[in-house]
């Protein structure tokens, strides 16, 4: 079992240079299966455009109108699969975007397209 997160596996696929193998393929389809969701996309969406560049879940509830539970779900997904960072302080979590993750899986997406035109 590898220790690579999905997002940091998912930057060296080489999926424009022939099929991918079951090893590459698995830990990309973790990633697409965390943004899969319109939660998941806001959240990231939501985390990412905030002044300090993370939020707590209490203030991530009232915006996605979502009981503290289901965002903490949808929270644990992405960190997961390697988008989000979580920091504990006292009783709260904080959650940032993992910039160069978020960044390679767009880099991905943005070949696929290219690959794709």
């Amino acid at each position: 079992m590898s220790t690579t997160t999905p997002a940091e596996a998912a930057c060296c696929l080489p999926t424009l240079q022939g099929p991918l193998t079951a090893e590459e393929a698995e830990p990309l389809a973790a990633v697409f299966k965390a943004v899969a969701d319109p939660v998941r996309l806001r959240l990231l969406s939501i985390i990412e455009h905030t002044e300090d560049g993370e939020a707590c879940v209490c203030d991530l509830t009232e915006p996605l109108d979502l009981s503290q539970p289901t965002v903490s779900h949808h929270l644990k997904i992405l960190v997961d699969a390697g988008l989000l960072t979580r920091t504990k302080r006292g009783r709260w979590a904080y959650y940032a975007v993992q910039r160069p993750a978020l960044d390679e899986f767009g880099a991905l997406l943005r070949r696929q397209r290219a690959a794709a035109a």
